[in-house]
């Protein structure tokens, strides 16, 4: 495997091999992998999850990513014995009477580029611009700085490894053990995971697995002990927020399941406009129901929300009139889609004459849950999924969705947080892959001709 240079602004195994204390390759303390405080997982101050100062991302003073901690004389560190910090104009710094040789820091502050573009370019990996490259080895030249090959060897190491994290739905409703199975199953994401799985083994990696619960807002830590692991993470839905996620993607690739590119993280994803803009059209001008709901997923997921932003949009825009509401909140599983259908049938019993789901497991709930109360799907109520997990055309009746390449999101996640890890620079893609309309019994279309062996007879 091509191993290029993955040396970031301040990553586990990159820049601070150059910079650390004698004997500890990571520059921390002893049995500190990030050079921190015992028990703080970046090297920061408690309660600070990146322990870093306002505007500083690396935990240190600003111009200064080593932060030589109060009582630390000047050349006490070994770093000190390496040159100057930066932040000085690039040049030696004088200490006392000695002149100190300048640091892999020097040069990247001289070259105007990052540590990792000087460490691609001193090891000879990766394609960097010709640009970047004349202004390296001018930095070099000019600084005289003589790169350590036991400390270049180290910062272009890779664990082989890449960690996956995972939202758990909370079980809040007592069915009767009758969604346990489905709600533990965690279909969609392990159609997912498999698809990354397949991927990393063609390159020879593997995954370090998570999950953090959905109502868990302070989980922070584990993902920040999972990056230290890593050569880099893949984040399903909405696990972190956008200011968390920015300051950990300087220490570590980040792609993301469900969201939108940034300047230091990717995206991967299915088109969810297209193919909700499909389903309003089909079930409104096709079929020609005129009051549709949309009942969603986690309320902070882009996913869900792009669901139903086109959903309501292609809706109104057909004719139909979209039923909306707080009472239409679910949690992308189905014992979610059962309850919200439970409690709007203990109200006024006024049901839509469509309801599109968030997702295929929130679609079993609902379907399950008016079929126990004696309704007919699709004669009293139409509905539809999303995702075209394998449960889907084998539910009866057979369901209606919108298919997206699972799987395929997955390997194509796993390929992108490669290219990052092993250019050392973020991709800065938002990849969308697209979705098809898949229709079946229960919007009222004939069976899908694949006709289940249980059908059969």
């Amino acid at each position: 495997m091509d191993s290029r240079d993955t040396a970031r602004t301040a990553p586990p195994d990159g820049a601070a091999a150059l910079g650390g204390r004698s004997g500890d390759p990571l520059g921390g303390r002893s049995g500190d992998p990030l050079g921190g405080r015992s028990g703080d997982p970046l090297g920061g101050r408690s309660g600070d999850p990146l322990g870093g100062r306002s505007g500083d991302p690396l935990g240190g003073r600003s111009g200064d990513p080593l932060d030589r901690p109060s009582g630390d004389p000047p050349g006490s560190r070994p770093e000190d014995a390496l040159g100057s910090r930066p932040g000085n104009g690039g040049l030696p710094e004088a200490r006392g009477t000695s002149v100190q040789p300048p640091t892999i820091y020097d040069v990247a502050h001289a070259a105007g580029v990052s540590i990792a573009s000087v460490s691609r370019v001193l090891n000879g990996r990766g394609n960097p611009l010709p640009d970047t490259r004349e202004r390296v080895l001018q930095a070099v030249a000019e600084l005289g700085f003589i790169p350590d090959g036991a400390a270049r060897a180290l910062s272009a190491r890779l664990k082989e490894v890449i960690g996956v994290v995972i939202r758990r739905p909370t079980a809040t409703v007592s069915d009767g053990g009758v969604f346990q199975d489905e709600a533990e199953s965690l279909q969609f994401p392990d159609l997912i995971n498999r698809g990354i799985e397949v991927a990393a083994q063609h390159r020879d990696y593997n995954l370090l697995v998570s999950s953090v619960d959905v109502d868990d807002h302070d989980h922070t830590r584990r993902i920040h002990a999972l990056a230290r692991k890593s050569d880099g993470l893949i984040l399903h839905d909405q696990v972190l927020d956008a200011g968390q996620l920015e300051r950990l993607s300087r220490h570590v690739p980040i792609v993301t399941l469900a969201g939108l590119a940034s300047p230091t993280t990717s995206n991967v994803g299915g088109d969810n406009r297209t193919g909700m803009r499909d389903l309003a059209r089909h079930l409104v001008r096709d079929h020609g129901y005129r009051t549709l709901a949309y009942l969603s997923g986690h309320p902070d997921s882009p996913d869900n929300l792009a669901r139903q932003a086109a959903f309501s949009a292609e809706v109104t825009a057909a004719g139909g009139t979209f039923v909306d509401g707080p009472q239409w909140q679910g949690n992308y599983c189905a014992a979610g889609g059962a309850r919200v259908i439970g409690r709007l049938l203990a109200g006024d019993g006024t049901l839509p004459r469509a309801i599109a789901c968030a997702n295929d497991q929130t679609a079993l709930g609902v379907v399950y849950a008016l079929i126990q109360h004696g309704l007919d799907v699709p004669g009293d109520v139409a509905v539809t999924g999303f995702d075209d997990i394998p449960m889907a055309r084998h539910l009866r009746p057979q369901l209606t969705t919108v298919r997206q390449p699972i799987q395929e999101i997955g390997a194509t996640a796993f390929e992108v947080l490669y290219s990052m890890i092993r250019d050392a620079e973020p991709a800065r893609r938002d990849i969308v892959l697209p979705t098809r309309l898949i229709p079946r019994e229960s919007c009222g279309c004939p069976p899908d001709p694949a006709t289940p062996a249980w059908r059969l007879g």
